[in-house]
């Protein structure tokens, strides 16, 4: 893998001075209503020095994180513990689990900017004991979302492109599995049928891509007016595969009850991206919330509390 420059502080100093611009004050999207039950306060529970990019929570609610900024993969085994470094990956991006349980991160390198035309994104699994990063897949557009389906095959994205790749459980790349412009995230149904994804900068929103039919996708959720520039980003899916968002820039957790139909879980956390819910009956547990963001903070989500909702796994 290529030595990379940190872009990411780049992109995080370019987000911050967009979001207090555009969004002082919390934005239009203020409109929307509160879920029923939210309104508290996120509390903080983890943070790094760095840009949090991926999370997600192992079975023992031991979660871990992507440095974008450092390359740096980092677990944090409790709510309130010191992150510890396992593994350095170079463009770090999005976080994932096998069906064996091993992680999985996409990794890349500045020329996703440039959309797809190069494909640097590959895959690469992490031994969480040794800090052991083996390849296993390249020549994707990027990897900063990603999601593995319960036969192994592995979806990623880029939101400075248009193509969503696929990679088989043998192995093989298709780069070009979907077109969306600007999918960032990947989260799959609970049945595998559908991959959802953000669209955080051409017509923003969330769509949801059928596995079986990736030309055909469908928008379920459509950001128009001042609500275009709030920039989704890296989300999850509830017990009920309701969509939960971040909106980067307009500073709100927000959750996709119908289409283009959604409530709020939270506001005033600008820079979120990604949520991923918890897992297990400890530490970071199942049915908790929580988002990581550029600002190298872990929040917990009150509002966003679902006892039935987990981290995605295959």
């Amino acid at each position: 893998m290529p030595n990379i420059p940190r872009l990411a502080s780049i992109v995080t100093a370019a987000l911050t001075v967009l979001s207090a611009f555009v969004f002082t004050g919390g934005g239009a999207a203020n409109a929307a209503p509160i879920c029923p039950g939210a309104g508290r306060g996120a509390v903080v529970v983890g943070r790094i020095a760095g840009a949090i990019e991926g999370a997600t929570v192992d079975p023992g609610g031991r979660m871990y994180v992507t440095d974008a900024a450092g390359g740096r993969i980092l677990r944090i085994d409790a709510p309130g513990a010191a992150p510890v470094q396992i593994a350095t990956v170079p463009g770090a991006g999005a976080l994932a689990w096998a069906p064996d349980g091993a992680l999985l991160v996409g990794f890349g390198d500045p020329r996703i900017l440039l959309g797809d035309a190069l494909r640097p994104g590959g895959v690469a699994r992490v031994d969480v004991g040794t800090g052991a990063v083996t390849p296993i897949a390249g020549g994707l557009s990027a990897a900063n979302g990603m999601d593995v389906a319960r036969d192994g095959t592995i979806y990623a994205t880029n939101d400075f492109g248009n193509l969503v790749g696929r990679v088989s459980p043998n192995g093989a790349v298709q780069a070009d599995w979907a077109s969306l412009p600007s999918a960032n995230g990947a989260v799959l149904s609970s049945d595998d049928a559908f991959l959802y994804v953000a669209r955080t900068f051409a017509n923003p929103g969330v769509s949801r891509i059928p596995t079986g039919n990736p030309g055909a996708p469908e928008s379920v959720l459509n950001l128009g007016g001042a609500e275009a520039l709030s920039a989704p980003d890296g989300l999850t899916l509830d017990a009920r595969d309701r969509p939960v968002v971040p909106l980067n820039l307009a500073g709100q957790i927000i959750r996709v009850d119908a289409p283009n139909q959604y409530c709020v879980l939270a506001s005033g956390v600008a820079m979120s991206s990604v949520l991923t819910y918890g897992r297990g009956s400890g530490g970071f547990a199942e049915g908790r919330l929580f988002r990581g963001g550029f600002d190298g903070t872990i929040l917990e989500i009150p509002g966003g509390f679902d006892p039935g909702a987990t981290t995605a796994a295959p």
